[in-house]
């Protein structure tokens, strides 16, 4: 009995429910002499329908909200929130229900395919025809044993977008290391939001994103989240905004901090319009506020030997004369930067009045706990991780790290160890082949390149166009579209043009049209899959998908596919994956490790898992207060940590202190001044630098996410894009927003068809007057401008952004630039 019959168990086959139904029909056709009405009251009852519920995950953002998935008679036909997930709660955000629309998309590839069209591009129909999954992997298997035949494993990228666990992108390392190739897998991180995830490492030692403690915080100072529009877990942060709003006392303040007014801002108790880019002057006017004013925590932050605070504007202070407690290099940080960053210096670089900063500031600086949280409208500019590092050392400040009603660092799930120890299936080349000495496609982790950075996918593709470092052969993507998504994608259109390329996606995006092969995924509701949670509440926490109804075509899991293309491969290798056996024998080893720690829901083993679809463990083990740090001992935060045990656990900094001054980047100070030209005295401190913004135009552009943003699978979905933008009115398109004195200027009428430029190209689409938007910058949600992704997607309007998005890159993050383009505007 295979996995699907096992879960399933259906009472009744489809050929039996096939043959009943004939027999049941010659049998009414010879019932001779009497009325239809006649037979039919004679008939059995047609049996009450089956309904059955299964656990899954929804996948239309990374929330990974539990889901419970209703299907009847074999039809998916309604999805709800499981009550019994702690990120869902029986609730769902607008995207949670149209999982169904995704799995019963009608342009979905209905099984593998190879392209018989040699040409490529946005106009040439690829002419797929269909293949055998056997012929497909075997293509696959055969074309990676022959670059490493040669010695050209490197040759081969594996590219990946929203990994899940480590059933599907859990499995990229190894395949990369036993096969031999630097170059598997590049990740979407630099795509994504590996400037927040930077600005971390570089101050408080952890290269990840923040959790939080939200419903006990008594203040929130958001700088470009989206909280109420994308920011993760959505669904989650509306639930809690209704408590720290409503049912909390005290009732938690918000101020937020964008460059247009969204729902956020319209929420909060002050909204603040920044000018692009300037986050981090705001960042470090309220940090120097909060100093100069004795506002800071002294609990955590240390104080002056003699209680005398000395920080006075302008004026630079004696490290000597003050204790730092867990935090390092504060004194210096004010003398290099924050003696002259004032609240008045700070009104002129941002635009923001100086009276709503000095306020933010007093409030922020007053309160406790208190939060400062952000995203890509703070990182993603040249200077992205100088704002970032400013704006989280507002946190150290107010003693927020670690606190309740702060923030923390995600625990992960008790997993098993995997079925097999792939370091027992390592041959010659894997251990010490010709690939070794190769730089990664996207120089990542090198001199030349982004020697800091996590990942580079965006410099893939122009990358082996240019042949720098060299040309790459073939190339397979798993949930990423970087034709669409990535800055610039027209470079990545040229590239793939060259290459043999392999997709896995279920749909028909941009990238799949430059396919050589498509190797089409199961949609969510489709699969078995595990995935760890998505940074939450710190306590760890693992979901699993259990498929809803068997694959309504011949589609086949990521995570299986790789494992039979290794399965195909020479060598030990091979050997590996028919060990390994299958994804199913991968969660089965997982769920081994809830034996030894049972969930709270009582989840001890796989079908248990299966079961309640969650795993967790409460609470987070850690906790900080009054700045000492204490660790769960069972019933209480009751255990003393010492100072090691902090640095092993939770500041895991060079001085297992939150740093002002970082050791992590004073490291690399030689390589990151002769790259950027940075002034080395400084760079090792949260600072203010003016970004760079490319592109030649007069005018910001930036690309936010909307609530119905999903994960750009929502293009294709009708329901979703008549609701996208429903403060401009966009049912068949997005409205570009522009505030109605800039477009007066330009002879630009509301609703008129605009065209944008910048120096990488232009797109065509409407504007909509909108004075919630600053004067200097133009809005519209990163959705549409498909060209291929299905029906409902293509063509529709306005261009995509990714058009006139200059690439751009933070040298130090490695985070791609999205929002710092500068563009023109005119009458189409």
């Amino acid at each position: 009995m295979g996995l699907y019959d096992r879960i399933f168990k259906p009472a009744v086959s489809r050929r039996r429910f096939l043959q009943a139904t004939a027999a049941s029909g010659a049998a009414a056709s010879l019932v001779g002499g009497q009325t239809l009405r006649e037979t039919q009251a004679q008939a059995t009852p047609a049996a009450k329908p089956e309904t059955k519920i299964t656990k899954n995950i929804c996948h239309q953002c990374p929330a990974r909200c539990g889901i419970d998935v209703y299907t009847t008679d074999g039809r998916v036909h309604a999805i709800y929130g499981n009550t019994d997930h702690p990120i869902a709660n029986g609730k769902l955000c607008p995207k949670g229900p149209l999982g169904t629309y995704i799995l019963y998309d009608p342009d979905r590839f209905k099984g593998p395919m190879k392209r018989t069209n040699p040409k490529k591009g946005r106009n040439e129909d690829p002419k797929f025809v269909p293949i055998t999954w056997d012929e497909a992997l075997q293509t696959v298997a055969d074309r990676l044993q022959a670059l490493r035949d040669k010695g050209e494993s490197h040759r081969f990228a594996l590219c990946y977008g929203r990994g899940w666990g480590a059933s599907c992108a859990g499995l990229q390392g190894t395949f990369g290391a036993l096969y031999g190739s630097p170059n598997v897998a590049i990740g979407h991180s630099s795509m994504c939001s590996d400037g927040s995830i930077k600005s971390k490492q570089a101050t408080d030692g952890n290269g990840s994103y923040n959790a939080y403690d939200y419903r006990n915080t008594n203040y929130l100072l958001m700088f470009g989240c989206g909280f109420l529009e994308a920011f993760r877990p959505y669904n989650y942060l509306m639930q809690v905004w209704g408590y720290i709003r409503g049912e909390k006392s005290p009732k938690t303040r918000v101020t937020a901090v964008d460059v247009h007014m969204n729902t956020t801002m319209a929420a909060s108790d002050r909204a603040l319009l920044i000018k692009p880019g300037t986050d981090g002057a705001l960042a470090l006017a309220i940090a120097h506020y909060i100093l100069v004013n004795g506002l800071w925590e002294k609990t955590f932050v240390g104080d002056f030997k003699d209680g005398v605070n000395r920080f006075k504007a302008g004026q630079t202070v004696d490290p000597a004369l003050f204790d730092e407690k867990w935090v390092k290099g504060l004194v210096e940080w004010w003398n290099v930067e924050l003696k002259d960053r004032t609240p008045q210096w700070a009104s002129e670089i941002t635009t923001i009045l100086e009276r709503d900063i000095v306020a933010t500031a007093r409030e922020f600086g007053t309160t406790r706990p208190a939060l400062a949280i952000f995203e890509r409208g703070v990182h993603a500019h040249s200077n992205g991780i100088y704002n970032g590092m400013a704006v989280h050392s507002l946190n150290a400040l107010v003693g927020s790290l670690f606190a309740k009603g702060g923030m923390m660092y995600q625990m992960g799930p008790s997993y098993g160890p995997m079925p097999v120890d792939a370091a027992d299936y390592m041959d010659d080349y894997a251990k010490n082949g010709p690939w070794k000495s190769q730089p990664r496609i996207d120089l990542k982790g090198h001199e030349d390149g982004y020697l800091l950075a996590n990942n580079m996918l965006q410099e893939v593709g122009p990358n082996s166009l240019a042949g720098k470092p060299y040309k790459l052969d073939t190339i397979m993507f798993y949930l990423t579209n970087p034709v669409w998504t990535a800055p610039n994608g027209q470079e990545w259109e040229k590239a793939l043009a060259e290459l043999f390329v392999i997709d896995t996606s279920p749909f028909p995006g941009e990238t799949a049209m430059m396919a050589d092969l498509i190797l089409p995924d199961h949609t969510y509701l489709e699969r078995l899959q595990d995935a760890p949670t998505y940074p939450f509440e710190g306590w760890p926490m693992a979901q699993l998908r259990v498929p809803a109804i068997k694959p309504l075509y011949d589609t086949k899991y990521y995570g299986d596919v790789l494992i039979e293309i290794g399965k195909r491969m020479k060598g030990p290798m091979g050997e590996y994956y028919k060990a390994l056996k299958d994804t199913e024998n991968v969660i089965r080893h997982l769920a081994k490790g809830f034996e030894k720690d049972p969930g709270d829901n009582g989840v001890k083993d796989f079908e248990s898992w299966k079961e309640k679809g969650v795993w967790y463990k409460k609470p987070y083990l850690w906790q900080q207060r009054g700045g000492e740090f204490y660790e769960w001992d069972g019933k209480a935060y009751a255990k003393p940590m010492t100072p090691d045990e902090v640095k092993a656990k939770l500041l895991k900094t060079p001085s297992g202190k939150f740093e002002f001054r970082s050791g992590w980047l004073e490291a690399k100070a030689d390589w990151i001044a002769a790259k950027t030209g940075r002034d080395k005295a400084k760079l090792m401190f949260p600072h203010w630098e003016e970004p760079t913004h490319p592109g030649g135009g007069d005018l910001y552009v930036v690309t936010p996410k909307v609530a119905l943003h999903a994960e750009g699978r929502g293009g294709n979905i009708p329901i979703a894009i008549s609701l996208l933008q429903p403060t401009m009115g966009g049912r068949d398109q997005v409205y570009i927003e522009i505030h109605p004195e800039t477009a007066r200027k330009r002879g630009i009428a509301d609703g008129d068809r605009v065209r944008i430029k910048s120096s990488v190209g232009a797109i065509e689409g409407h504007c909509r007057y909108f004075e919630g938007v600053r004067p200097d910058t133009l809005v519209f949600p990163m959705e549409h401008g498909h060209w291929a992704q299905g029906r409902w997607a293509k063509g529709r309007g306005p261009g995509h952004c990714g058009e006139v998005t200059v690439n751009q890159s933070d040298r130090i993050t490695g985070q791609c630039n999205y929002y710092t383009t500068k563009v023109t505007i005119e009458k189409a």
